[in-house]
């Protein structure tokens, strides 16, 4: 599969939103998904469409459109419903979706969702197992995100202080592009993820209702049981508290499963053909 050229559109808001498409084009496309991506990533990282054979793409008749963060359905015409799928950070914002306009939705995949250690409905035994198995220097940090977002630039770049290995680049097999697609700072894009994540949430994944009680669609999530970056316990915990959500935990796999040999194509067809 060839991706087009990456393009802009200018938000409601007078904001320029730089996004990128990959696959067949709107007006023949079958499946119509939205992929947000994760973390110290940009729109080119869509690991899902980019790493499906151009064969599998033509076959289903799939469209994917990723966007640097943050409308694009409707400037983009791509109807009443639509697919979205976030990976890591992008999670929050299919958790956002599924709150606020689960009405728009075909079909949700979460891959390694990231989590907070405040939501307000987890119980603490397993808020604190998770925020445990976090290094000392990421506890520091996620601890400055929440308490005192105001401090989240200074403290990470600080020398003295440790600094969240993700945002620090010690994390294996991060976005090599990533650093190259920083367009609005480091600030705006990469420090301000970690206080929106961590931040005080008016929701969390436990207040969400089934946006499928009819079975017309699906929502799946997908982690790692290796996962060093976002702790599975959490994730697994949603899932055994929402039984409507399709929870898959791949043995043996890191964070960053998605780039592994044909989990693009499983990913995809249990979102959109319910098969595992």
């Amino acid at each position: 599969m060839v991706p087009r050229d990456s393009t802009e559109k200018r938000l409601k808001d007078g904001r320029c939103l730089a996004y990128k498409e990959y696959g067949v084009p709107t007006d023949v496309a079958k499946y119509k998904i939205i992929y947000v991506h994760g973390f110290k990533s940009s729109r080119h990282n869509a690991y899902v469409a980019t790493t499906l054979s151009p064969e599998i793409i033509e076959e289903l008749g799939v469209y994917v459109v990723s966007f640097d963060r943050p409308e694009l359905a409707d400037q983009l015409e791509l109807g009443s419903k639509f697919y979205v799928i976030g990976y890591s950070l992008g999670g929050q914002a299919i958790w956002r979706c599924l709150k606020y306009i689960p009405q728009r939705l075909a079909g949700v995949a979460v891959l390694a969702p990231a989590v907070t250690y405040w939501w307000s409905n987890f119980p603490a035994n397993v808020s604190n197992e998770a925020f445990n198995q976090k290094s000392m220097k990421d506890r520091w940090a996620i601890r400055v995100a929440h308490y005192a977002p105001w401090l989240v630039y200074w403290w990470n770049t600080r020398k003295l202080f440790p600094a969240t290995s993700v945002l620090a680049g010690r994390s294996d097999a991060l976005s090599s592009q990533a650093s190259q697609q920083i367009t609005q700072g480091v600030f705006e894009s990469l420090h301000h993820d970690l206080i929106v994540l961590h931040g005080a949430w008016e929701f969390d994944p436990l207040d969400l209702a089934n946006p499928f009680p009819n079975n017309e669609g699906s929502v799946h999530l997908w982690h790692g049981d290796r996962d060093k970056i976002v702790p599975i316990i959490i994730n697994r915990y949603i899932a055994e508290q929402r039984p409507w959500i399709r929870y898959h935990e791949i043995p043996g796999a890191g964070h960053f499963f998605p780039l592994g040999d044909g989990m693009s194509y499983a990913i995809i067809k249990a979102l959109l053909i319910g098969e595992k």
